[in-house]
């Protein structure tokens, strides 16, 4: 009588593991379409998702004010909040007309102004590479006549005209903010369906309001004594483009990390193509990079404080990411959104991971914590 085969035993590495389990990996697979879709709808709805965030981004920054006017009484009288909200969007609607054009004026001179030195770049950029002998300055300076800067110059040139347009659409997506902004608060309890949870959500709102305020204000303070400072160096050396250079120095700060690189570079290629002086040139970038290393790396810190806490890595990474999908509005945007972000993953446990990775001390203090702590500080008081 046989007797019947033995179960294969199943190896050590496969009894460790234990058995898959299926709904997981079905998980995973969900998680990554969904991503992969949501990825595509940013692409595909630039245009008008840059718009809503950049008018999400002034609507915050300008609610605390409209507050305080609502608060205000001239006499016995009031203010009431719709005037308030009503002059709010009217002077917003003007302050963005009025950069738009003034920006939009800026690129025209800086495209005309380039188009006269295109002849001029490639032997003024090919004279850079001198040092390393005739052979190397030939061959640089074959390589950069073969780029058709002109056209480039021209597609950027009607690319800067859709500035225009996402201007009026971010004025209407402000004023649409305003005029619901009066309900929020009930339907923020409404939607929750619980008066404490909307209160821990609208708790959450307010402190994204007011980091982003906080980088924003500071950001620009520095961005414009920076702007200006450069404006006084090109107009010192005589750079037909000194205006121009201040107001591109002031937008391009806005970009961390990157755009003080980018605004100093290209502070010393104007000079060097019109001056055509290595010293000259060379004391301008010198002094210009004094100049954004104080600002960026003294002033603004030090005006920061722990407003925001984030990992320098992780605003390296949502600045690729953000530049990679919106492009330069991206790039601009690329703080407030990663505030944000670590703000809600602080508060879910389940996303608390990704806070302690954007955090600057890998330790993200959540709004209610915050909140509880001040209150035990006033107590204690």
């Amino acid at each position: 009588m046989t007797r019947p085969p033995l179960p294969a035993r199943r190896s050590d590495p496969d009894r460790l593991r234990g058995p898959r389990d299926p709904h997981r990996i079905q998980d995973v697979a969900l998680i990554i379409i969904a991503f992969a879709v949501v990825l595509f709808l940013l692409v595909q709805a630039r245009f008008l998702l840059i718009s809503l965030v950049t008018a999400i981004v002034i609507f915050s920054l300008m609610s605390d004010a409209i507050n305080f006017i609502a608060r205000a009484r001239i006499g016995p009288l009031a203010i009431p909040n719709w005037l308030a909200s009503i002059a709010a969007v009217v002077a917003i609607a003007a302050a963005l007309l009025l950069l738009t054009s003034v920006v939009l004026a800026q690129v025209n001179t800086v495209l005309i102004t380039t188009l006269s030195y295109v002849d001029r770049a490639p032997e003024a950029i090919a004279a850079l590479f001198s040092w390393a002998g005739e052979s190397t300055e030939a061959a640089v300076l074959n390589s950069v006549s073969t780029i058709e800067l002109g056209g480039y110059i021209r597609a950027f040139a009607s690319q800067a005209g859709n500035l225009m347009q996402g201007t009026v659409l971010v004025i209407l997506f402000v004023g649409f903010l305003f005029a619901e902004r009066v309900w929020f608060s009930t339907k923020l309890v409404n939607f929750v369906g619980d008066p404490v949870q909307a209160d821990r959500v609208g708790r959450i709102i307010g402190s994204i309001i007011r980091r982003v305020n906080r980088y924003l204000a500071v950001k620009t303070l520095v961005s414009l004594m920076t702007g200006v400072m450069v404006w006084a160096l090109a107009g010192l050396f005589g750079l037909e483009l000194a205006v121009a250079l201040g107001i591109l120095t002031f937008l391009l700060n806005y970009i961390p990390n990157i755009g003080s690189i980018v605004a100093t570079a290209l502070v010393a290629l104007v000079a060097y193509v019109q001056l055509g002086d290595p010293r000259t040139t060379a004391a301008i970038f010198a002094i210009t990079g004094v100049i954004q290393f104080i600002n960026g790396n003294v002033l603004d810190p030090m005006m920061m404080g722990r407003a925001l806490r984030l990992s320098s890595f992780g605003i390296i990474i949502s600045l690729a990411f953000w530049g990679a999908v919106w492009g330069i509005p991206g790039m601009f945007l690329s703080v407030p959104i990663t505030v944000a972000a670590m703000i809600v993953c602080s508060e879910i446990p389940a996303l608390r991971p990704i806070a302690i990775l954007l955090s600057r001390e890998g330790l993200p203090e959540p709004e209610t914590e915050r909140r509880e702590g001040e209150q035990r500080r006033e107590a204690a008081e």
